[in-house]
C-alpha cells in the first residue's frame, strides 16, 4: 500500500506563520502594519492642511496664554536685569541650643535692602547645627525644640556606651550629626520690596547641636531684581 502524502499546507496557513516570524524577529513591524492605513488615510489631509497655512489661512493659535493674562503674574520692569550677591558672615559663638538671628541676617546682609524682588538663601557650612525657619517670639518654643530633639536623638550613656560608633569628639558628636540632617543646614525666604518676606510668627533660626560654643559661619545668597536706587 502505497504510503499516503502529507496534507498540502494551506496558503492562509503559510501566511500566518510568516507573520508570526516577522513579529517575533521584528516587534516594531507589528506596529507599523497596523498604523499603515490610518497614515494613508491622514496623508490627503495633511496635503490640504499644508496648502491652506501656506496660504495664510491657519487654524487657532493654542499657545499658552502670556503673563499679562495671567492675574498672578508679575511682569520685569522696563531695562530690569537679574542680579546676584553673595556674602560669608560669622555667628557669635553658642552652645547647645535654638537662637533667633533674624536681626544679625538683617544686619550682616545690608544687600537685602536693595533688592525688590528675590531670594535669600542661608546656608551654615557646619555638620553638627542647623538652619530653620520657625517661632520667632516664644522663646520657650526654642527651649523644648532642643529638648525634644535630645530626646528623639540621645546621647550614649554609661548604660549603653557602644550606641554609636562615630564618638571622635565626645558623645555630643554623633547626636549632633543626625540633627542636623534632620533639620538642615540651609533655609531661603522671599524678599520683597526690600525686606523679608516672612510671617507674622516666623523667625530665622539658628540651632547648635554641640554642648560647647563653637563659632559657625553662613553663607549668605541673594538673586533677584534690584528696585530703583
Amino acid at each position: 500500500m502505497p504510503p499516503r502524502a502529507a496534507p498540502p499546507t494551506s496558503q492562509n496557513t503559510t501566511i500566518l506563520l510568516f507573520l508570526l516570524l516577522l513579529v517575533a524577529f521584528f516587534p516594531g513591524s507589528f506596529h507599523y502594519l497596523w498604523t499603515l492605513p490610518f497614515k494613508l488615510l491622514a496623508f490627503p489631509f495633511g496635503v490640504l492642511s499644508s496648502l491652506l497655512s501656506s496660504s495664510g489661512t491657519s487654524s487657532p493659535s493654542t499657545s499658552s496664554p502670556s503673563c499679562t493674562e495671567l492675574p498672578y503674574c508679575q511682569q520685569p520692569s522696563q531695562g530690569s536685569t537679574m542680579s546676584w550677591s553673595q556674602r560669608t558672615f560669622t555667628l557669635p559663638a553658642q552652645s547647645r541650643g535654638a537662637y533667633l538671628i533674624t536681626d544679625i541676617v538683617m544686619k550682616e546682609v545690608p544687600e537685602i535692602k536693595q533688592y525688590k524682588v528675590g531670594l535669600l538663601n542661608l546656608f551654615i557650612q557646619h555638620t553638627s547645627c542647623a538652619l530653620s525657619l520657625n517661632e520667632n517670639w516664644d522663646p520657650d518654643v526654642r527651649l523644648d525644640m532642643s529638648d525634644t530633639l535630645d530626646r528623639i536623638v540621645p546621647e550614649a550613656t554609661s548604660k549603653n556606651p557602644d550606641l554609636y560608633r562615630h564618638n571622635d569628639e565626645g558623645p555630643d558628636d554623633f547626636p549632633a550629626h543626625v540633627k542636623s540632617s534632620l533639620i538642615g543646614t540651609s533655609v531661603t525666604i522671599p524678599i520683597t520690596d526690600g525686606k523679608l518676606a516672612t510671617g507674622t510668627w516666623q523667625g530665622i533660626w539658628y540651632l547648635e547641636f554641640r554642648a560647647h560654643k563653637h563659632r559657625r559661619n553662613i553663607v549668605a545668597t541673594i538673586q533677584g531684581e534690584k528696585g530703583k536706587q
